[in-house]
């Protein structure tokens, strides 16, 4: 199943039904090595999805200095990272 893209959505729906399949009690051991792999896989992909996310979220600007520039208001000015898909 994670040969193909999976969205976060569907790829921690999967995770989840691993879960419940993994706890129940007629699993058997190479079922369980299967599953294991399988949420492994999509562990990985769902961290590399929330990685590229943060690095789509709004960045906050520094300085010369290396301090956060702020706003008129004194919340931190930020600014959108363009990373390209």
């Amino acid at each position: 199943m994670t040969s193909k893209k999976l969205s976060f959505e569907q790829a921690f729906q999967r995770l989840e039904a691993i879960l419940e399949r993994l706890n129940a009690q007629d699993i058997t051991l190479e079922e369980s090595l299967r599953l294991f792999e399988e949420a492994n896989a999509l562990i990985v992909l769902c961290h590399q999805q929330l990685h590229d996310a943060e690095k789509r979220i709004e960045i906050l600007t520094k300085n010369r200095e290396g301090e956060i520039e702020q706003t008129a208001s004194k919340a931190p000015k930020t600014t959108l990272m363009d990373i390209g898909e």
